[in-house]
C-alpha cells in the first residue's frame, strides 16, 4: 500500500490532533442531541449542569453505594435498578429489583420502589416479592429518626471495631427503642396469602389489623403489644351486636 514520508506523516496527525481539539471543546461550549436505537451500558448518570447528580440508572456491578451530598458511602447492594437523588446530590429514593431461580429449582424474586425523608431512609415503600411459591406485595409506611443517616454511616467504622458481644448487646438495645426507626402500616398480601391492613404503634408492634381470608374470611383483630389477639370481630359479631374474645 501507499507510504507518506515521515515527515508528512508528522504534520497529518498534528492537524487531525488540532481538529479534533477543536472539535471536543467546541462540543463542550454548545449543547448536543443525538439518537441512538440501542445503547448497551453498564451505569448511567444523570446531572445537572454543575455536577450535581440526580439519578443513577445502572446494573448490579456497577451500583453505587449510598451516596449523601455528593459523598459516597460504602452500602452493599444485591440488586440492579434505579437510584434518585435531590438537589444537594443526596440519595432520596429508588426502584431496585433482583430474581434468579436456584439450581434446585427454588425461586427468590423481587422489586421495590422506595421514597427517602430528607437525609433519612425510607419511610413509603411499594414492594412485592416472591419467595418459592411464597409471595408478598403490598404498600409499607415507616417511621423513620430526625437525625441525619450521615451520623449513622459516619458511626459505621465505630460499631464494626467494637467487640462481637459489647456491639451486639448496643444494636438489641438500640432496636428496643427504635433507633434506627420502625414499621408504622402495610397494606396488602401477606406470606400467608391474607389480603391484610397491619396498623403498628411507635414501637413497629402490629395493634389492629384488619384481614380477608383466600376463602373470604373477615376479621378485625386488636392486639397487645405482644402481637396477640386481645379481641376479634367478625361480620356475625357486628351484626348481632357483641364481640368474641379469644
Amino acid at each position: 500500500m501507499p507510504k507518506f514520508p515521515k515527515t508528512y506523516l508528522g504534520v497529518y496527525a498534528t492537524v487531525l490532533t488540532g481538529a479534533f481539539a477543536v472539535l471536543i471543546l467546541s462540543g463542550a461550549r454548545s449543547p448536543m442531541n443525538a439518537k441512538f436505537d440501542t445503547i448497551d451500558v453498564q451505569r448511567i448518570n444523570v446531572r445537572e449542569p454543575d455536577g450535581t447528580l440526580r439519578m443513577v440508572i445502572s446494573d448490579h456491578a456497577a451500583f453505587p453505594g449510598l451516596i449523601l451530598h455528593g459523598k459516597e458511602y460504602a452500602h452493599e447492594r444485591t440488586q440492579a435498578g434505579m437510584l434518585f437523588f435531590n438537589d444537594e446530590g443526596s440519595e432520596q429514593g429508588g426502584l431496585i429489583f433482583a430474581g434468579s431461580k436456584s439450581v434446585d429449582g427454588k425461586v427468590s424474586s423481587g422489586l421495590s420502589l422506595t421514597f427517602d425523608r430528607y437525609d433519612q431512609d425510607q419511610q413509603l415503600q411499594l414492594i412485592g416479592l416472591d419467595r418459592n411459591g411464597r409471595t408478598l406485595a403490598g404498600m409499607q409506611v415507616n417511621d423513620v429518626p430526625d437525625r441525619p443517616i450521615m451520623q449513622d454511616m459516619d458511626e459505621q467504622a465505630k460499631l464494626d471495631a467494637m467487640p462481637a458481644k459489647e456491639r451486639d448487646a448496643l444494636m438489641a438495645a438500640r432496636d428496643s427503642r427504635q433507633y434506627y426507626g420502625a414499621p408504622r402500616y402495610y397494606a396488602g398480601k401477606s406470606l400467608s396469602n391474607n389480603s391484610v391492613v397491619m396498623l403498628n404503634d411507635a414501637n413497629g408492634k402490629p395493634r389492629l389489623q384488619l384481614l380477608v381470608t383466600p376463602e373470604g374470611k373477615a376479621e378485625i383483630r386488636f392486639l397487645d403489644a405482644k402481637g396477640e389477639s386481645q379481641r376479634v370481630l367478625t361480620a356475625d359479631d357486628l351484626a348481632d351486636g357483641k364481640a368474641a374474645k379469644r
